[in-house]
């Protein structure tokens, strides 16, 4: 595909065989691999490289010195072609690094409105839903999961395998070493469920009566002494709120399935 020569610098070096839209803007020494593919209005501002097979939508911003779809940092990578898949709107700031996957035609995955900010680094296999927000210097290790709208404070490692809720929110320099619930505030070192998010779900326009519903899950999660089991039967007959029930199938996927690491717990009384 012809791309306008007066939206590209002179210094860019943007592969022949690459599929460049041509309203993309490219920067100064930018480089573009022969496998690239960049949707409508995007903007890749200077020093971005962007290489492998990887897939970029429309009305993307990458910002100075990102480097996506360069090769996993995993010692398992054998060379196979593997996948960078990023949607629609998002933002990807300053030194942003985000690997490709590291088995044969698995991908890394990142939706649609997402904010990345400087030096955040989404190593292979992970995926990232829609609207999320992961603050400065966040790590993120491989075959991470991350629901749509949780936010993500600076400066936190994530564990390899790790899933984080929607609508969830971490709290900055957060140890996340196992799986994060949905609709939770978790902060510290070791990381620990503080609250609801409260504020997070009203912005998302959640009504009174689920907010009151989610604090009651929350009561009977980390208050009434009771095992994670038990609490996951009681949510399961307490209602039929899809936001509760989602809470609760969360926790069940986390004890269950394959590579999670179990729940963060709440904190003590």
């Amino acid at each position: 595909m012809p791309v306008l020569p007066q939206l590209i610098h002179p210094t860019a070096v943007v592969h022949p065989d690459a599929q460049v839209h041509p309203t993309v803007k490219v920067g100064a020494y930018a480089v573009i691999g022969e496998k690239v593919k960049i949707g409508a209005d995007s903007i890749i501002s200077a020093h971005v490289v962007i290489d492998g097979c990887t897939e970029i939508g429309d009305r993307n911003q990458i910002f100075p010195g990102a480097a996506i779809g360069l090769e996993p940092q995993d010692l398992k990578y054998d060379g196979s072609t593997s996948r960078v898949i990023i949607g629609n709107d998002n933002r990807i700031r300053e030194y942003v690094t985000i690997n490709r996957a590291t088995g044969a035609g698995e991908s890394t995955v990142i939706g649609n409105s997402n904010l990345l900010m400087a030096y955040v680094h989404v190593a292979h296999n992970c995926v990232i839903g829609d609207h999320v927000v992961i603050t400065n210097s966040v790590a993120l290790a491989g075959h991470v999961v991350i629901e749509s709208y949780a936010r993500i404070g600076g400066i936190v490692g994530i564990h390899q395998f790790t899933h984080i809720g929607k609508l969830a929110m971490v709290g900055g320099m957060s140890r996340i070493d196992r799986d994060v619930p949905p609709y939770m505030l978790i902060e510290g070192n070791p990381s620990r469920v503080r609250v609801i998010n409260r504020i997070g779900m009203q912005r998302a326009g959640f009504t009174p009566q689920t907010l009151k519903l989610m604090e009651t899950a929350h009561r009977i999660l980390y208050r009434q002494g009771l095992t994670l089991a038990e609490a996951i039967s009681k949510l399961e007959s307490l209602t039929d709120d899809p936001h509760v029930q989602h809470l609760r199938k969360f926790l069940q996927a986390s004890l269950a399935g394959e590579h999670r690491r179990g729940p963060i717990p709440g904190r003590k009384s």
